[in-house]
């Protein structure tokens, strides 16, 4: 893949809006930190902040600010070889994904900006690997419902902080009680309308949260498998040793090797 601009921190003022049509070819990626406007063929629509809208050839970015200043980023690239990845994802072009995990996102465009400007020699592999984990992301986050419609839904902030808790407190024992207690709804209903939100049970949910955290440690220390265990809430090793390479692949530990 291929960046051909791209820009962190994008601060507009009310009445300069960020208007960009992606050419043949370009993919347009928008991240939305600030809540923000985004203008349609069909209208107008509101986005929360932590928003970020993937725009395909020929279609029209327009996006202004919702109040005080509109704070974005953006990258406008091409797929090339990688086209075919792009293409299955099947990433739906225009429609908005509603991120939990803002600072890993924000810390990603940071780190591809930081080596577009770079001299280094593998900056163009290393910007390559970097937007194919944006891409991923983005089908990870998934667009269930419209992100306009979520954020009129009377629910939609007390889901959005119960799944950042479940992401931040993996060594939790999260349940289906529990959780909804935490969101003041009954276990049938929160079960329902929580994978109407995100696409995926809230189970699920709990399960790759561990494991997002267990990949985490992994990466950047030196505990043992057993440690790493426990630190993201199971009680037996090789429980959590079988989930990790069913969700990812490989062990825990060929994953730190690689």
């Amino acid at each position: 893949m291929n960046v051909r601009s791209i820009n962190c921190l994008d601060i507009r003022d009310t009445g300069r809006p960020l208007r960009h049509i992606a050419g043949a070819g370009e993919l347009f990626f928008l991240y939305c930190r600030s809540r923000a406007i985004l203008a349609t063929p069909a209208g107008q629509s509101s986005l929360p902040e932590a928003t970020a809208v993937l725009f395909g050839e020929g279609q029209q970015c327009d996006v202004s600010a919702a109040e005080g200043a509109l704070v974005c980023d953006w990258i406008s690239f091409e797929a090339g070889s990688d086209a075919e990845f792009a293409e299955s994802l099947e990433l739906p072009l225009g429609q908005p994904f509603r991120f939990t995990d803002a600072d890993f996102i924000e810390g990603l465009v940071r780190n591809i900006a930081e080596e577009f400007y770079s001299l280094r020699t593998r900056r163009l592999k290393i910007m390559d690997s970097l937007l194919r984990t944006l891409l991923i992301k983005l089908y990870d986050s998934g667009t269930v419902r419209d992100v306009p419609q979520l954020a009129s839904d009377p629910h939609y902030s007390s889901l959005i902080d119960l799944r950042a808790k479940i992401y931040r407190n993996p060594q939790q024992k999260w349940n289906v009680d529990t959780m909804a207690a935490d969101v003041n709804m009954s276990r049938s209903y929160f079960q329902h309308i929580y994978r109407e939100f995100f696409g995926v049970s809230c189970i699920t949910d709990v399960i790759n949260g561990k494991i997002e955290k267990a990949k985490e440690i992994l990466s950047e220390t030196n505990c043992t498998v057993s440690q790493v265990a426990a630190m993201c809430g199971y009680e037996n090793e090789e429980h959590f040793m079988r989930q990790f390479k069913k969700i990812v692949g490989v062990t825990p530990t060929r994953y730190r090797r690689n």
